[in-house]
């Protein structure tokens, strides 16, 4: 079975979070979270919404919704903001702790922005938090840029496409991760798309960033001593190779690797 992740956009309906010149993190949010799960259904992954309108929801009742659906993974979207305009920015991801899953998936989440020109705040424990200390599964709230910040706003705006991606690519990353390190006795076979593969990370980090360009969803695996770049990973075999028949038609070598999934 396909992980299952909760993806929860912020505030909503009578709560519209920060304000700055009529822009309402509530809007910011859940545009970032349904793009992002879009990303993320197209490459395997089970995804839930705790709201896709505007409506209101207590935090309590975001943290039922993800339990209720036994999510592995619950992921929440926000802007941050300051006492004054253009005060400070960058983007951070929030934890209860400083451990486990949620810490690596907040890492590379935090580290892919940085890549788009955000400046990295880093990774910080909020256990008062109520979607972080309420869920029952691995919880990260991902800070996407100072809503009331000039420059975090144009990244946003501009790339936000890429801030989709990176985020989705961080996540995919921590779940490809896992399934390697924690391979598990399974019938079920993950079907994984090759672009290529380098023993040196700069190489690797080159043609991410390159498919990343030209708008394919992907990340970087480390394995056998090599760091292998992956397009889309599927369950289902005809996807794999629609993607890989994609990647071939814009003039990449591929192939497809199946491994026993985790997942």
């Amino acid at each position: 079975m396909a992980y299952k992740i909760m993806i929860d956009a912020g505030h909503g309906g009578s709560d519209p979070g920060a304000v700055y010149d009529g822009r309402q993190e509530k809007d910011d949010s859940l545009r970032l979270a349904l793009a992002v799960g879009d990303i993320l259904s197209r490459n395997g992954v089970d995804v839930e919404y705790t709201r896709t309108e505007d409506i209101y929801q207590t935090p309590f009742e975001k943290a039922k919704i993800a339990n209720k659906a036994d999510a592995d993974f619950f992921i929440s979207f926000h802007r941050n903001s300051s006492p004054d305009s253009n005060q400070y920015s960058g983007v951070e991801t929030l934890v209860y702790d400083q451990s486990g899953r949620k810490l690596d998936m907040a890492q590379n989440i935090n580290g892919a922005l940085g890549e788009l020109g955000f400046r990295e705040l880093g990774v910080k424990s909020r256990p008062g938090l109520v979607v972080l200390r309420r869920t029952k599964m691995p919880a990260v709230l991902v800070e996407a840029g100072f809503i009331n910040n000039d420059e975090d706003n144009e990244i946003f705006d501009s790339q936000f496409q890429d801030v989709a991606q990176a985020i989705a690519s961080g996540i995919l990353g921590t779940l490809n991760e896992e399934t390697v390190e924690n391979p598990q006795n399974s019938k079920d076979i993950f079907y994984r798309v090759q672009t290529g593969s380098f023993r040196e990370r700069a190489n690797a980090d080159n043609l991410l960033y390159e498919l990343e360009d030209q708008g394919f969803p992907a990340f970087i695996l480390r394995e056998d001593g090599l760091y292998k770049v992956q397009v889309g990973a599927f369950k289902n075999l005809e996807n794999a190779v629609k993607m890989e028949r994609a990647l071939r038609n814009a003039g990449y070598s591929t192939w497809i690797d199946a491994a026993p999934a985790s997942y």
